[in-house]
């Protein structure tokens, strides 16, 4: 136990000093990668954690509190949900400091780009905080991430929906024939990759000799909706495009096929049961790679004024103020020029928001989205509260994206960005 906490403290300072000494290099480019970097640092460290802390764990006795010693599993969960918390309230805090940041004048802009060492600090000391709580704050908090988990995955359909769309922009705005090809041949592919995919759902998930109506109704529907979404995109009343429905049409199959291998390895229905260990880990290498991604694009797609992520409009320096006189034009002009108000590019706060939301999500991905849906050490997003997440968001992301396209009709009156 002494050399176990030795190590850890060794491995501690060693990370904390790498931290310092990469904290003095980022400047303010660089800024939300480096929090993409740091909530990096956590999904590994809730991996490394989830696989090796739970013996040290058995041993604190306000965690372990009860008269027979839990499962294995009962105290992976736990190692995982606590610096999940701390990495939660690490963001949440951020998040809502930053409320009402609008120019770059604003104190609080130096510390949210600055200050890196600080960060770090509070950071790693969140987490180990979480470890000294009773396990009632834990179990509050696995579940409300639930419900965090799910607003993640509507703010993920949000990022792909804006994504494809802007996509699809850029390439009619340059109004040549190659990017009109281009634009069809994608097209073409995401559609045969879709329905091509959903034929393999029906050779993995519906076994001969197994009544697998559950099954058959969620692929079905998958490639109903696939349909669905070119028929409407292609009706002259809507201005749709293909491109945006064939990447929804893939990202629904996706969505399908992880909420069906996600469905206890022990169904009848679920033809990867022989395979249980690499479906699992190909589950969780899948989940944190999509969340991962969409936290990236976040950042990026934050530093335009035309997404969602960007502020309300900033009043422009001056306005309202009575004009100077010359001579004091030309005494103050180099200093108005460095104190001239300049709005930010994006909302801080839901730029932080996103990561404490994304926290919950790869919490509940490592979980299995619940502490009893846990059949082993080895089996990862397995259960049916994991499948029916899935299939519910696949279903919220198709009426998102018939939304998109009808709306404008719906409501002639409204502009819709």
């Amino acid at each position: 136990m002494w050399a176990a906490s030795c190590l850890a403290s060794c491995c501690a300072s060693c990370t904390c000093g790498l931290c310092a000494s990469a904290a003095s290099g980022i400047s303010r480019r660089s800024a939300r990668i480096a929090y993409c970097g740091l909530f990096g640092l956590f999904l590994v460290l809730s991996w490394i954690l989830r696989e090796v802390a739970a013996p040290l764990l058995e041993k604190i006795p306000w965690i372990n509190t009860f008269a027979h010693t839990p499962s294995k599993e009962w105290f992976q969960v736990e190692a995982v949900l606590r610096v999940s918390l701390g990495n939660f309230l690490f963001f949440t805090i951020f998040a809502l400091i930053m409320i009402g940041v609008k120019d770059q004048n604003d104190r609080r802009d130096s510390w949210h780009h600055g200050g890196w060492t600080v960060k770090i600090v509070i950071w790693v000391l969140l987490i180990a905080l979480m470890f000294f709580l009773p396990n009632v704050v834990t179990t509050v908090y696995e579940t409300l991430s639930k419900f965090g988990s799910g607003l993640f995955l509507l703010v993920q359909v949000v990022i792909l929906l804006d994504f494809t769309h802007t996509w699809n922009d850029a390439w009619v705005e340059k109004d040549e024939q190659k990017w009109y090809i281009a634009l069809l041949v994608i097209s073409v592919v995401c559609y045969i990759a879709a329905f091509s995919f959903s034929g393999v759902l029906f050779i993995l998930f519906n076994p001969s000799g197994n009544d697998c109506g559950l099954n058959l109704f969620f692929i079905i529907m998958t490639i109903v909706l696939a349909f669905v979404f070119a028929v409407i995109a292609l009706h002259p009343q809507v201005n749709g495009s293909l491109l945006p429905a064939s990447v929804i049409s893939v990202y629904c199959a996706y969505l399908c096929y992880s909420g069906l291998s996600s469905e206890p390895r022990d169904y009848e229905c679920n033809g990867l049961h022989k395979h249980s260990k690499g479906v699992s880990t190909g589950t969780l290498i899948l989940g944190m790679l999509t969340t991962v991604l969409s936290v990236l694009y976040s950042a990026v797609r934050a530093g335009s004024s035309t997404t969602f992520l960007s502020p309300p409009s900033s009043p422009k320096s001056g306005t309202g103020k009575p004009l100077l006189a010359s001579s004091d034009v030309e005494e103050g002009k180099e200093e108005r020029k460095g104190k001239e108000a300049r709005p930010v590019s994006y909302s801080y706060t839901f730029f932080h928001l996103i990561f404490a939301l994304a926290s919950m999500y790869s919490a509940m991905l490592l979980t299995g989205w619940s502490s009893s849906s846990l059949e082993n050490s080895e089996l990862i997003d397995v259960g049916w509260v994991s499948v029916w997440i899935r299939i519910c968001t696949e279903w919220a992301t198709a009426i998102l994206y018939i939304w998109t396209l009808l709306a404008p009709l719906i409501f002639p009156d409204r502009e819709f960005a």
